[in-house]
């Protein structure tokens, strides 16, 4: 992974019984065929005066605090449209019934689903530098790899509506992981076996170069099996035809799995034994499990007695992920590296609560299990990728840079009828690295990719800025919808040590997000905001002293004032993030339009918001920094890069 950017240089443990080993018998159907990225100088702004000019007009409408110093805060009511306001439609459940997790938004009950959405509002939406089809509606991703010069993404992708349907795998190739192109579809819904949805799966190299794929497909009759497909042709480097094999399906549901819990094979790893072994998420009743199957030739399977990891009460298991991270090392790992070096992570994506969680821990190969070294901090109950919108996220190695990457579907929060008015549906994150935190051995290190940094133009620094109790200061840049900023942030000491603690409990979500006023903050940054600040939203660090003297960094992305619009998300998204002894407080943050990627300390803790603004759009977009904190003023610096937009 590549330095990250600083302003200076720039439930209980569990017992679960084995699965028995053996296959349910296929049900009736159709029997298989044949066919087989100029930096402008650095300037320094006169800021302390704009603040002292500004923050008495707009700071209250950007936080509803109770100081006396504080005029009432601005109506943010939406601008009456002279716009007709269309009928009001209940949004609709897709996917759950056919097996798979809820793929539509609903809009919190009562929220009025109506709002007249403009095509300039909904042309603004589209992202810039994040991967998405040209039209319609994408999923997770699947089959990430690197093979003959090329990256190859698959993904979920129904090729006729911007709404879930009956999914085929898209493709798209790129030499850099930013500029993409669009290739034909990889692999349609042409075989009893899935014929309801060629759905998500991943790719494995071979020693020989040779490359496989695993993938779920939901057969006529919506039972989920596992497929082997293969490139028609290994020489072409863009592996646009694909054969299916013609004995599918290669797995079905065994006994005690029900034919709708048996999805996304992972990327195959080598044993000991030199099988190669993968693992399918599962439930039993409430608890989520990872089943553990072993092949020689991907070909026919052997289920293991045993389970690679189970959780109870966290439900279904989409998305499975298992990979090594070398607890020394900077770079990735391919799957198959094992060693008294190295841990190993699983993730699964939660069908409950839409979100994907990781743990770390230890991997013993011979018998296909994996414990985790915190069980407090298990897979479903403890560490999140990102505390916002992310999920269904895959993983590969990239031989090529010698370097784990992370893929992740970012869902549209807004209306279906929005999607289909603006005719696409879903991004994907701006792909990550990921290593070990070499510093807390706890957590992982998400950053994204360094090939992003080479769409940054037009650099502006501030450098130093006090930001005084209860300042907003707008940072004056010609635009502010497509920017990377990077920023360090530091507490005044004296006034940190001088406070008493408080046996006060803070969660992002639950105590107001950045309207809630402590001693200590909420300090950040507000992107998307409009003139006003009628819609804006905070990005912020929220520190709370406890009676025992020790500091909590809480890091928040508060969406509550993020558009006008009532028939979007507006969740208050956020975690604690560790912030170890002698480190500044630091924040990156990259928006594209309607997505914001939010990184803390270097990448502890990652926040991905949808963001649908109504005015804040085009040349309205604006940048501002705060502290709404009571009691300490805040120093910060602060890069700020307009981004280029990539080919997608």
């Amino acid at each position: 992974m590549m330095a990250s950017p600083t302003v200076s240089d720039l439930e209980n443990p569990i017992t679960t019984s084995a699965l028995p080993y053996s296959y349910a018998p296929l049900p009736d159907g159709e029997q298989p065929t044949g066919n087989d990225r100029t930096i402008r100088p650095s300037r320094k702004t006169a800021l302390f005066l704009v603040s002292l000019f500004l923050a008495v007009a707009f700071l209250v409408a950007l936080f509803a605090g109770n100081s006396p110093m504080l005029p009432k805060i601005l109506n943010t009511s939406p601008v009456p449209s002279t716009a007709a306001t269309p009928e009001k439609v209940t949004p609709l459940s897709r996917g759950v019934e056919k097996g798979v997790s809820e793929k539509s938004f609903h809009p919190l009950l009562g929220a009025d689903n109506s709002y007249p959405w403009s095509n300039n509002m909904l042309d603004w939406q589209r992202t810039a530098f994040h991967f998405q089809p040209k039209k319609n509606w994408m999923n997770d991703p699947n089959g990430p790899v690197f093979y003959n010069g090329w990256y190859h993404l698959f993904y979920q992708y129904h090729p006729d509506a911007p709404v879930w349907g009956k999914i085929v795998w898209g493709h798209a190739v790129s030499k850099d992981l930013i500029n993409w192109r669009h290739l034909p579809i990889a692999m349609e819904t042409d075989q009893w076996y899935d014929e309801q949805g060629v759905w998500t799966g991943s790719a494995t190299i071979l020693p020989d170069g040779q490359l496989v794929v695993l993938y779920t497909g939901s057969t006529n009759e919506s039972v989920q099996v596992q497929n082997l497909a293969y490139p028609a042709d290994p020489s072409d480097p863009l592996l646009i035809n694909w054969v299916k094999y013609p004995g599918n399906p290669v797995l079905v549901p065994p006994p005690g799995i029900d034919n709708k819990d048996f999805r996304d094979p992972t990327t195959a790893w080598k044993t000991p034994e030199g099988k190669w072994r993968i693992t399918i998420g599962s439930k039993i009743n409430k608890t989520g499990i990872s089943l553990v199957y072993d092949t020689e030739d991907f070909r026919t399977f052997e289920l293991l007695d045993g389970l690679l990891h189970a959780v109870p009460g966290t439900g279904m298991w989409e998305c499975v992920d298992f990979y090594p991270i070398s607890k020394q090392g900077e770079n990735g790992l391919d799957t198959s590296v094992d060693g008294p070096g190295v841990k190993h992570i699983v993730k699964a994506s939660m069908d409950d609560d839409r979100n994907d969680y990781y743990a770390i821990g230890t991997y013993d190969a011979y018998k296909g299990k994996w414990t985790p070294d915190n069980p407090t901090l298990d897979v479903g109950i403890g560490l999140r990728y990102d505390y916002g919108i992310y999920y269904a996220s895959k993983t590969f190695f990239d031989q090529n840079k010698q370097r784990r990457v992370l893929w992740s579907w970012i869902k549209e929060t807004d209306t279906e009828a929005s999607d289909i008015k603006k005719g696409w549906a879903s991004v994907m994150g701006v792909p990550r690295t990921v290593v070990l935190d070499k510093k807390t051995q706890s957590n992982i290190i998400q950053w994204p990719i360094e090939e992003i940094n080479r769409l940054r133009k037009n650099l502006t620094v501030f450098k130093d800025v006090v930001l005084e109790v209860g300042s907003l200061v707008p940072l004056n840049l010609s635009s502010a919808s497509q920017l990377d900023i990077v920023a360090e942030f530091e507490v005044d000491k004296k006034t940190v040590e001088r406070l008493n603690g408080a046996d006060v409990a803070y969660d992002c979500a639950k105590n107001g997000g950045a309207a809630q006023r402590g001693a200590l903050g909420p300090f950040g940054f507000s992107v998307l905001a409009h003139e006003g600040l009628a819609e804006h939203t905070p990005v912020y660090f929220y520190v709370a002293k406890g009676v025992d003297g020790n500091l909590k960094t809480f890091f928040c992305a508060d969406q509550s004032r993020s558009s006008n619009a009532n028939d979007v998300d507006k969740s208050i998204y956020g975690s604690i993030v560790p912030v170890l002894k002698g480190e500044k407080l630091s924040m990156r943050i990259l928006v594209d339009h309607s997505i914001v990627e939010s990184f803390a300390q270097e990448g502890r803790s990652c926040i991905t918001s949808r963001v649908y603004p109504t005015k804040a759009i085009n040349n309205n977009a604006q940048l501002f920094l705060f502290n709404n904190a009571t009691a300490t003023k805040v120093t910060v610096s602060v890069n700020v890069w307009q981004m280029d937009s990539a080919h997608v």
